[in-house]
């Protein structure tokens, strides 16, 4: 039976399909055929990791990350496949790790202690494995701060090469060197005068100590006024100082009521002192006084009369 060119082409192109179709649910990590058993695990971080990557056991593959998910909370639950034929001890840690250097991450199961085997869709305990990258991240970080501090240093050399730099800082020792000199001069001057001057120095040193002297020695007198001092004061206070100050104030107070009485009128000396009439009356009655007083001595007889016989008064 002769087939045709169009039963094999077609023929060639299910069987092309049908591969394509297996292999692209391969990559995805589908299971073909149903003999493996899957297991799930929870990471906090898979970087590096994507579906078809292989599960090791002391780097021998027994299966591959068939799925991976999202969860609320930021973590991926990643769904293993594992071959049937393994066994898989339920305390099994599934550790998210390296493969290799240039092989990217993989699933590298350590198998516990438990004679009890792992389910399938079990939950296995995860653990990531810290990378050479994570290892070499600290130098990495110290190697950028070391390079940023290399930068910054050539970039102050090549300020300090900057001709005018060089200018300045040439300028600038020059400066230095002028003012070392000028106080140099300055110094020799104040030494000349120093020299000069020791005798008068000398002299108020002497002066000073003299002054000195006399102080201490005046610090005698001093004690001794202060001495009479508290005398006086120990005295002033042994004294009956409250009942002076009492008796002053009594007088005082004596004082203020008579000089309020005689500025009211309700007295005779107040009547005096502040009413005119009573005023005018008394410089009346004074002055009538005083002409009777001259009109008797100019006319006694007017008013007393002496007879030796009993004779009658003259008018």
């Amino acid at each position: 039976m002769k087939i045709s060119n169009e039963t094999k082409i077609g023929a060639l192109t299910a069987i092309c399909i049908t591969i394509l179709i297996l292999g692209y649910s391969f990559l995805r990590g589908d299971e073909i055929f149903d003999g493996a058993n899957r297991f799930y695990t929870v990471y906090a971080n898979v970087s590096g990791l994507t579906v078809s990557k292989p599960i090791l056991v002391n780097g021998y593959q027994i299966g591959r990350v068939s799925k991976m998910t999202l969860q609320k909370n930021g973590s991926t639950t990643v769904e293993l496949s594992v071959d049937r034929q393994y066994k898989v001890p339920k305390n099994t840690i599934a550790k998210l790790g390296s493969a290799g250097l240039l092989a990217g991450k993989a699933i590298i199961f350590e198998y516990g202690n438990s004679n009890i085997s792992a389910e399938d869709k079990d939950t296995l305990n995860a653990q990531t494995e810290v990378s050479l990258m994570d290892n070499l991240q600290p130098i990495q970080t110290k190697a950028e701060n070391l390079v940023n501090k290399l930068d910054s240093s050539l970039a102050a050399v090549n300020k300090i090469l900057n001709p005018n730099f060089q200018k300045n800082v040439d300028r600038s020792f020059m400066s230095i060197a002028n003012s070392l000199q000028t106080l140099e001069g300055t110094t020799k001057k104040i030494d000349a005068l120093v020299s000069t001057q020791t005798t008068h120095i000398n002299a108020i040193l002497a002066n000073t100590e003299t002054v000195t002297s006399n102080l201490k020695a005046s610090s005698v007198n001093l004690n001794g006024i202060t001495g009479n001092f508290e005398k006086v004061s120990n005295d002033i206070a042994a004294s009956n100082l409250k009942q002076t100050l009492d008796n002053t104030n009594k007088a005082v107070s004596d004082l203020q009521s008579i000089i309020s009485k005689m500025n009211s009128t309700n007295g005779t000396l107040g009547s005096l002192v502040n009413d005119k009439q009573v005023y005018d009356n008394l410089k009346e009655a004074t002055g009538n006084l005083n002409a009777l007083f001259i009109d008797l001595k100019a006319h006694p007889g007017r008013y007393v009369s002496f007879s030796v016989f009993g004779g009658k008064k003259k008018d």
